[in-house]
């Protein structure tokens, strides 16, 4: 394990939910710019640092039924797991870093609320959008810390990102559909600022 496995491994063992900043009780944003793709919900979809967010139980009970949750932490996603229960066995679990990630099949939705923003130095940036380049072929849903979000989550250096630079980051291969600018309250009465952006892949 390394030390990155080791850091979120340590954040979900010893954090409940209601002290992490970035729990959401519903993931009203994502799933407005999902639902607004009005893809077909048969088609494969993936939840990008996906640990134990509700996205996945929204995302079942809106009838999509080819789901993935990847995350580097192997208890984030025992959390939801436990959590969905029987509903659990629905959906693929994968423990990875995404930049380790081997896919084995293309996904008509990426979506990404966590892992994104903690990429800092440029060639791990590259990486990840070759990735996400090669592996969607419809839409990409990605949401951010702002400019005027935080520096630092988790203790860890973040990217931050204005709906411009998030364009530019995507748009040899992507073309936006939308962003737009969203203040997070955290479970502890605190807000950060995001940005979340969906795209459509260029034919």
């Amino acid at each position: 394990m390394n030390k990155k496995q080791q850091h979120w491994e340590y954040i979900f063992e010893k954090k409940s939910p209601a002290e992490m900043s970035w729990t959401e009780t519903y993931p009203s944003t994502s799933m407005d710019l999902i639902n607004n793709l009005k893809m077909d919900k048969s088609l494969p979809v993936i939840d990008i640092g996906g640990g134990d967010s509700k996205l996945v139980d929204a995302l079942l009970e809106n009838g999509y039924n080819d789901i993935s949750v990847l995350d580097i932490s192997k208890k984030a996603l025992e959390r939801s797991q436990i959590r969905l229960g029987e509903h659990s066995k629905k959906v693929n679990w994968i423990v990875s870093d995404v930049l380790s990630f081997k896919p084995q099949k293309s996904y008509a939705l990426w979506h990404d609320r966590a892992s994104f923003h903690f990429l800092i130095d440029s060639m791990e940036i590259e990486s990840y959008t070759n990735l996400v380049s090669q592996w969607v072929n419809k839409h990409l849903v990605i949401g951010t810390f702002s400019v005027n979000g935080p520096l630092k989550c988790s203790g860890l250096p973040i990217s931050q990102y204005s709906c411009k630079s998030i364009l530019k980051n995507f748009e040899e291969r992507f073309k936006s559909i939308e962003c737009k600018s969203i203040i997070h309250k955290t479970p502890f009465d605190t807000k950060q600022d995001f940005i979340f952006s969906s795209f459509n892949k260029k034919l």
